[in-house]
Formats: structure tokens, sequence, C-alpha cells
């Protein structure tokens, strides 16, 4: 293969290819790092490509697999991620000044689990500052299919490089959205897992009881593959959960005939754009010809659920910032330092009834849609990409309307801690890309997985690529 061939392959099919020795990890690892050199200066998608010792570590990989030893289903794969996951030794700046000169003392788990499964890190990722952005303002990394439009945040590198075919794949986090909207606003997959499926021990947090770890890939399958490695229990991580991890590739061939996959109109259709209300329709229309049964189901008022996980996700983020607002406040962009005063003026009442109303919301969402149906199929966003222009709006009461409006469809997955995987649905008539959420029950990311890979095997969004 040559290096345009190779960098057209998934995640999946690459570990495949060099198992095979169809392609040497090396070759892999060679035109990543060109490609990742060829579209920086238009993208801004890197903070650092540390191509030597990638280089090293491909050359390590192809002469393992020669002496007859695979080190895991990523053996030798390319991958660059969000520039918040710690490396020991090494300094991860999260997207901001503070950070940037403060080596790591130890490394992410979900980067041992990689490593262990033979993925190669070759360099980081931007990222909007401290993750605390859906827009994914923060030197304006740019998004691939048209460089004057939102990437989407706060995985914003991660969602850039992945389409542009600078890195097979990249860890990204979602606490409000922000695996979801860079996924949606460059044409790929992502995965928000269910809350504590996957461990954020070394991993920069924001919201202690937000955030999510996932993947920003190419395809379903690829998201269940990587998935697949990253899951499970983690003795350093108090919030992960032991629950089983099932073999999400194996389940992804599942039939999906008989599926229940519900619709709502309620709250996610609420002033949608027409051209997305119609692909969205669209994607409805494939699953039932799949033979899944489509169902409408009633959803509670989760504006209440919106605005109390705003709260949370504010007052978290102000109390983990405390100390350096009060030391290092200049240090912040006028917009996040703006955030976190807001976050640190709610009420404690607020807040702890903000927690208090999760139980009572999962408990009811969960009997008035998963009584019902298997997962429910909803749009990503109600309108099409915004500018950069159009979203760079500084601190003031324009940006809390921006914050609030691009992740109005995404941040009831968090505030409800259940599984959301982005799914490409097509293309408005500005050649931007736009997608669906299918939303599951705790801990059955495998459903997502199966019903997201039926989906794409009878469609090609996902394999469309920007030119750069």
């Amino acid at each position: 293969m040559n290096s345009s061939e190779i960098l057209e392959l998934s995640s999946a099919n690459l570990a495949r290819a060099i198992r095979t020795k169809k392609v040497t990890s090396l070759a892999a690892m060679q035109a990543v790092i060109a490609r990742a050199d060829s579209v920086q200066a238009k993208l801004n998608c890197f903070v650092r490509v540390d191509r030597d010792e990638a280089l090293a570590a491909a050359k390590l990989a192809d002469a393992e697999l020669a002496r007859g030893f695979v080190r895991g289903p990523l053996h030798g794969v390319p991958m660059a991620h969000k520039d918040m996951y710690y490396r020991e030794g090494v300094a991860s700046s999260c997207g901001s000044k503070i950070m940037r000169d403060m080596p790591a003392p130890s490394t992410a788990t979900a980067l041992k689990r990689l490593d262990a499964a033979g993925a190669i890190q070759f360099g980081v990722l931007n990222m909007a500052e401290f993750a605390y952005g859906p827009t994914g303002h923060n030197g304006h990394c740019r998004n691939p299919w048209n460089p004057e439009y939102i990437t989407g945040g706060s995985s914003s590198g991660s969602g850039s490089a992945v389409a542009a075919r600078a890195s097979f794949a990249a860890l990204g986090s979602d606490t409000g959205g922000s695996i979801r909207l860079p996924a949606t606003f460059c044409g790929l997959s992502g995965i928000k897992p269910t809350w504590s499926r996957v461990s954020r021990y070394g991993a920069m947090p924001l919201s202690f009881s937000m955030d999510t770890v996932g993947p920003l890939t190419r395809t379903v399958e690829d998201c269940a593959l990587i998935m697949g490695v990253i899951a499970g229990f983690d003795p350093l991580d108090p919030t992960a959960s032991q629950h089983p991890v099932p073999d999400y590739i194996a389940q992804l061939a599942r039939p999906i005939k008989g599926l229940r996959i519900g619709t709502a109109k309620r709250y996610f259709h609420d002033g949608m754009d027409p051209e997305i209300e119609g692909l969205v329709r669209a994607s409805l229309e494939t699953y039932a010809k799949l033979g899944a049964e489509i169902v409408e189901v009633d959803l509670p008022d989760m504006e209440p659920w919106s605005f109390a996980a705003v709260m949370i996700i504010a007052a978290e983020a102000g109390a983990a910032h405390a100390n350096w607002m009060r030391t290092r406040p200049g240090d912040y962009s006028d917009q996040i330092r703006a955030r976190l005063e807001l976050g640190m003026s709610v009420p404690a009442t607020t807040y702890i009834e903000s927690l208090r109303l999760r139980g009572v919301a999962l408990q009811q969402f969960s009997q008035m849609v998963f009584g019902k149906v298997d997962i429910l199929h909803v749009p990503s966003v109600a309108f099409q990409a915004p500018t950069i222009a159009e979203t760079d709006v500084g601190g003031g009461e324009a940006m809390m309307k921006v914050m609030n409006t691009i992740a109005r469809l995404t941040r009831p997955g968090n505030f409800l801690g259940l599984p959301c995987l982005s799914v490409p649905a097509g293309f408005t008539k500005n050649a931007m890309p736009t997608a669906v959420q299918l939303i599951g029950r705790q801990f059955d990311e495998a459903t997502l997985f199966a019903a997201g890979h039926a989906y794409q095997q009878v469609t090609d969004w996902h394999m469309r690529a920007p030119t750069v």
C-alpha cells in the first residue's frame, strides 16, 4: 500500500493489515506523521508530534511482529490524543498556560491500556482551555471540512486530526458533549460511554460527577475496538465501575431486525433546522429498512435537567480551579475565567439539589424510554455548523447563550450518565457534516455499537474525507 491508501484505513483495518504483514507499523507511522506535518499549518490540530520516539516504537512493533509477538488488538497502530491525558515525566498543557510546564507524576490508565494493546502514541492534540468549551476555540483549531467553521469542543484537535487523516484515532473527553460535538462537526464516530465505564485516572478533571473518557474514530467498529481496550475497573480510580466489559467486537454483527429504536420530538427537535431534521429523518428511515422497529416515545421535561447539568459542571469546575483562580487568574483566557467565576458563585443548595435530581431523572427517563425501546435515536445538534467568527463571543451574556445552545442536546446524556454514540448522518448544503446520537441503557454500549455499525454497513457518510 502507498501512503494515501494507508491513511484511508480505519484503525481496525490498519491493525488487521499490520498483523497480516500487508503494511508495516513503520510505514503507517511515516505516513501519518507526514500527513500531520502537511495539515498542521492549516488546521492547528497538534500541540506536539514526537516523531523520533514514535518512529522508534514503530520499528520495535515490526520487530516484535517478525518474532511472532503481538501486543494486542491495536499492535502498531499510530494514535495521537487530546492533551489532557498525563504521561509520566511529560507536561500536558490541557490547553492552558498554567499546565504547560508541569511534568506529570504518573501515566493515565487509558494511555497505559492503549500502550498494552499495542497502540503507539505519536503526538498530542489541541483542545479547548481546560476542556471547558463546546466550540473548540483555543488558538483556533480548524475544521478540515472548512477552516472557517468550528470543530466543536472541547476535543477540537482530536476531531480535526482524525477527520483530516492525520491520526487513525484519538482519545477525547466528554463532560457536556466534548466527544460528540467534534464528532458531529467533523464527520466522525464518537462514544461517550456510561459514566464510570472508563477509568479517569491520569486524565485532567473538569467535573467530577460528569467527566467521561472515550475515543473519536473513523468508524463505529473503531469505537468498539478501542472501548474494549480502555473500559473496565481500575483500582486507581475509585469511581471506576466493576461492571463486566463485554466483547464489543464480537457483538458488532448482532442483527438489528426487531431492535426497538425510539424517536422523540420533545426537547430534541425544538427549533430544529429543516435540513438537519431531514437528515435525521432519513437516518431513521434507514433503520426501518434494516428491520428495526421505530417507536415514538414521550420524554419528561428535560429543561430542568439541562439547567441542573450546567450548575453541576460550573460548580465542580469552579471548585477544581479555586486555588489557581486565587493565585493565577491572569493566566486564564477571559472566557474561561468568566465561566469559572460563575461556577464559584453557584449556591451550595443549588448544586446539591442538582445532584439529587440525577437519580430521579434517570429513573423517570428509563421508565418512559427504555420501558418501550432499546435505544433512543435523536439529533446531536439542532442547527447547522456555525463559523468560528459567529461563536467567538467573549465572556458575557452572549457567551452563555452560545455555550448552552451548542451543547443543549448532548448535555442530558452526561446528566443521566448514559452511553451516547455519535454517528455521521450526512451533510448539509454548505458541505458540513452532521450526526445523530444513539442513547442506550447504562453499560449497554454493545447495543449502540451494533446499531451504529449496521447503519454504517449501508451508508458511506463515515467514509467521506475532507480535502485539506
